[in-house]
């Protein structure tokens, strides 16, 4: 798949995923949302993997790099990921899929362990909640890639957004996709990473330091210490512009700790 030469933010990764990098990034899209084009070289049809936010610019130049779209695929439900799906639909007709029924328009919601047959292509769903009640991950051949959407991502690591998002299904998930080895990891923010096994066991053994990090404030702060307290604390050296969402993490973390 080339790069449409109108849209220099369409970028190949792969023969068969290209990205195009929508224009909102910030303290928790990094560079911004990354918006997957997958077809097989020669396939007349194109699978849109999280279509952004709605953005007028982003969707001129979604439908421009993918004017043959079949289907577009919804990683988990956070805006940024999701928002412009509903617009794509009633701008195109496409059927939009996605694990939450709310955000599905024109076809049915997606299934763990289905496979999807679309241009040229045989991308399997893959349920992995964590960083949200239904995130899901997309597998694309026999172990070609694997898309993680903000279950892996390609800089530092994910919220668990509590208390939609839970720690022990994450862990599940981390653990599930890291049994499908070197598979290269197509992430929802930041660049594409080599080994999806590499990443995982760093993001299970970085939960394992974090709940020790907790579970050490806990012992100085007392039993009863909020979440916020917490945070700055455990995030002290962190910037606190994603202290917020660090919060919701440590929320998280005392829920599964205290279960």
């Amino acid at each position: 798949m080339t790069s449409h030469p109108a849209y220099e933010l369409v970028r190949e990764v792969t023969p068969f995923a290209s990205v195009l990098l929508q224009q909102n990034a910030g303290p928790m899209t990094l560079d911004g949302t990354n918006t997957w084009l997958l077809r097989a070289p020669g396939a007349s049809a194109t699978i849109v993997v999280d279509p952004g936010q709605s953005d007028a610019t982003h969707l001129a130049r979604l439908l421009a790099a993918a004017p043959d779209m079949s289907l577009v695929l919804v990683t988990h439900r956070h805006f940024d990921h999701s928002e412009l799906a509903g617009e794509l639909h009633a701008r195109t007709g496409v059927p939009v899929r996605a694990v939450d029924p709310a955000h599905n328009h024109g076809a049915p919601p997606l299934r763990d362990a289905e496979t999807i047959r679309e241009a040229g292509l045989d991308v399997t769903v893959m349920a992995t909640p964590g960083h949200t009640a239904d995130s899901v991950s997309f597998r694309v051949g026999d172990g070609d890639a694997v898309l993680t959407g903000d279950t892996v991502l390609g800089r530092g690591t994910t919220v668990i957004a509590h208390p939609d998002g839970v720690l022990g299904p994450y862990l599940e998930s981390l653990r599930r996709l890291a049994e499908l080895g070197d598979v290269p990891v197509l992430t929802g923010h930041g660049p594409e990473l080599r080994s999806i096994a590499q990443v995982a066991s760093m993001y299970l053994a970085h939960r394992e330091e974090r709940l020790d990090q907790v579970r050490a404030a806990l012992a100085q702060l007392g039993p009863d210490a909020t979440a916020r307290q917490i945070v700055e604390v455990v995030y002290a050296d962190v910037d606190r512009n994603v202290w917020s969402a660090a919060e919701l993490s440590v929320e998280a973390q005392l829920a599964h700790l205290r279960s």
